[in-house]
C-alpha cells in the first residue's frame, strides 16, 4: 500500500483552512460566532499555553451553527475537488491510504469519491470536539498499524518533515513540494 498525507501533499493548500474560509463566505455568522474564542486560544497556542488539539477544537467550534454539516461539506467538495493534485490522480491505487491530521468528517467524502482508505482526526462533526488524539506525528504510525496490522507501506508521501515517523516505516518515502517528489531527507 501507498500512504499519503493530505494537506499540502495531494490537496492544495490546506483542507481545514479552505473549509473554514468556505464557511466564512457561505455561513458567515456561524464562523464569526467562534472567532473571539479562536483568537484567544490561538494566542495561547502561540505562547505554548494551549495544545494543538485545543486550538483545532476551538477553530471548529462553529460547526453547531452550520445548517447541516454533511450538506456544507458536500458543497465544499463541489468547489474544492479541483485542488487534488493531478500527479496523485495519475498514480492513485485502490489500496492507497490517506493519513491526515485534518478532520475525518471533512475528508471522508473525497476519500470515498477517490476510492481510497482514510485515517484522520476523529472530530465530532456537530461539535468540533476531537475524540482521542489528533492524528499527527507518531499518532499516524500508531493508527495505521492498528487499522492495517502487518501490511507493508511501500511508499509514503508528505510535505512535512514532522511526518518522519511515517517515512521511517515506509520502504520508500518522498517529500512533496508542489509537483516535485524528492527522496525523504533522512538524517
Amino acid at each position: 500500500m501507498n500512504t499519503y498525507d493530505f494537506d499540502q501533499t495531494i490537496f492544495y493548500p490546506d483542507s481545514s483552512y479552505c473549509f473554514v474560509m468556505f464557511c466564512l463566505r457561505h455561513h458567515t455568522r456561524a464562523v464569526l460566532h467562534a472567532l473571539p474564542g479562536t483568537i484567544a486560544v490561538g494566542c495561547a497556542w502561540l505562547l505554548k499555553k494551549a495544545e494543538t488539539k485545543e486550538l483545532k477544537e476551538q477553530v471548529f467550534s462553529f460547526l453547531p451553527w452550520l445548517p447541516g454539516v454533511e450538506a456544507v461539506v458536500h458543497d465544499f467538495w463541489d468547489e474544492h475537488r479541483k485542488n487534488i493534485a493531478p500527479w496523485y490522480l495519475e498514480q492513485k491505487r485502490a489500496d492507497d491510504v490517506i493519513i491526515s491530521a485534518s478532520p475525518e468528517f471533512l475528508l471522508r467524502p473525497i476519500s470515498e469519491e477517490l476510492g481510497v482508505r482514510l485515517i484522520a482526526t476523529d472530530m465530532e462533526p456537530y461539535t468540533g470536539r476531537i475524540r482521542g488524539r489528533n492524528c499527527h506525528d507518531q499518532e499516524k504510525v500508531r493508527r495505521l498499524r492498528a487499522a492495517f496490522p502487518g501490511e507493508t507501506v511501500e511508499a509514503f508521501y508528505s510535505d512535512s518533515l514532522s511526518d518522519t515517523p511515517m517515512a521511517e516505516i515506509a520502504q520508500h518515502a518522498f517529500l512533496v513540494k508542489g509537483d516535485q517528489r524528492i527522496p525523504w531527507p533522512f538524517n
